[in-house]
């Protein structure tokens, strides 16, 4: 049976409604709405989560979505949340094909988004989540009017050769070891870093890793997510209310699947194809994915510009209220019908990209 998790600094919001949605491939996604206020409503906002996130994750974005006079569609991927699996171990973050997520949204739009929601319908995406926004945006099959987006995914910056780590994952996808969790191998000279995934070296000794452990629940110092400890306790208190929904370390054939959607994304032709509006918020901070690669993509944009916010980490709505207040005023100024807050004095200018 499906359920939405709630921990005492993490309340569910009030007024939702939990379903399930079957894809055409016969998953099973869990999915939860929240209609717009009374008399206020100005259409629906559909997030669109990162790899390995999950619907709880997400009720402080959702309360500040419905005071906007919004309705609010969440769900969990396939393969991470209380959606369906397609391997057998619930805690690895998998997905046989990057395509598959397209059937997870069209799912959602046939079953939720139409018959439910009032138009228009927007989406606000996070990293994973911007990687297949801007692609359905640039293919012509996405179902919003507008896109915003925080810190997408368009390169990973933990890895430190990319190129190499992604024929390393094509080669042990082709050997069958797709559904096997990324290997962690920095025992093996140049093998972890070439990855980015290896073992935490403290002092002079290997630290066991759990590959099935959620990043979320890793402790606050070194985090690359955010620099607000509070909302980090809160969401690693949810990791641990989710379990395994909080899914640990990707598989290869995600991994995979990651880098032909980013080569995809990186055809300097591409940007130009989208003709949805698009407000890109880069994380000026970004230990994740490479703020750079994203900013170069929205100097393409005919339709779209972006904002770098200083100081912000991977995970911008979770971050700092310096930095969510100004990707809050940037949402409001962009998306129609949402408030424009009155700003007093000049507003805060982008620094320079860290690395």
């Amino acid at each position: 049976m499906l359920t939405l998790d709630s921990t005492p600094d993490n309340p569910v919001p009030p007024g939702g409604t939990l379903i399930g949605v079957r894809t055409r491939d016969g998953l099973t996604l869990r999915a939860a709405y929240w209609r717009a206020p009374a008399r206020r409503g100005r259409g629906t906002v559909c997030l669109l989560q990162g790899r390995a996130e999950f619907i709880e994750k997400y009720y402080e974005v959702i309360r500040e979505l419905i005071a906007r006079g919004f309705g609010v569609v969440a769900f969990d991927w396939r393969g991470q949340g209380e959606s369906g699996r397609q391997v057998d171990d619930p805690r690895k973050g998998h997905v046989a094909r990057f395509d598959d997520y397209r059937l997870d949204l069209k799912a959602i739009e046939e079953s939720v988004l139409v018959p439910l929601m009032p138009e228009p319908y927007h989406c606000l995406a996070h990293s994973m989540g911007g990687c297949v926004a801007l692609t359905g945006a640039a293919e012509g099959w996405l179902p919003f009017g507008r896109i915003v987006t925080v810190a997408p995914m368009l390169s990973i910056r933990m890895v430190a050769w990319p190129a190499a780590a992604s024929a390393v994952a094509r080669s042990l996808q082709a050997l069958r070891l797709g559904r096997a969790f990324v290997p962690r191998l920095s025992h093996v000279p140049g093998v972890g870093a070439l990855l980015g995934l290896g073992h935490r070296l403290r002092g002079r000794r290997y630290v066991p890793h759990d590959p099935g452990a959620s990043i979320a629940t890793m402790p606050y110092p070194g985090n690359r997510l955010s620099r607000d400890p509070a909302r980090y306790a809160r969401n690693a208190a949810a990791a641990r209310a989710v379990g395994a929904g909080a899914v640990g370390d990707p598989t290869v054939a995600w991994l995979a699947g990651a880098f032909r959607a980013m080569a995809r994304l990186r055809d300097p032709r591409l940007p130009a194809r989208i003709a949805t509006p698009t407000l890109i918020l880069g994380a000026g901070a970004d230990p994740v994915c490479g703020t750079p690669a994203t900013e170069r993509f929205a100097a393409r944009l005919k339709a779209g510009t972006i904002l770098v916010l200083p100081d912000a980490r991977h995970e911008i709505l979770h971050e700092r209220d310096p930095i969510r207040e100004d990707f809050w005023a940037a949402f409001d100024a962009f998306v129609p019908g949402s408030p424009v807050p009155r700003v007093e004095g000049e507003a805060r200018r982008v620094a320079p990209v860290e690395g």
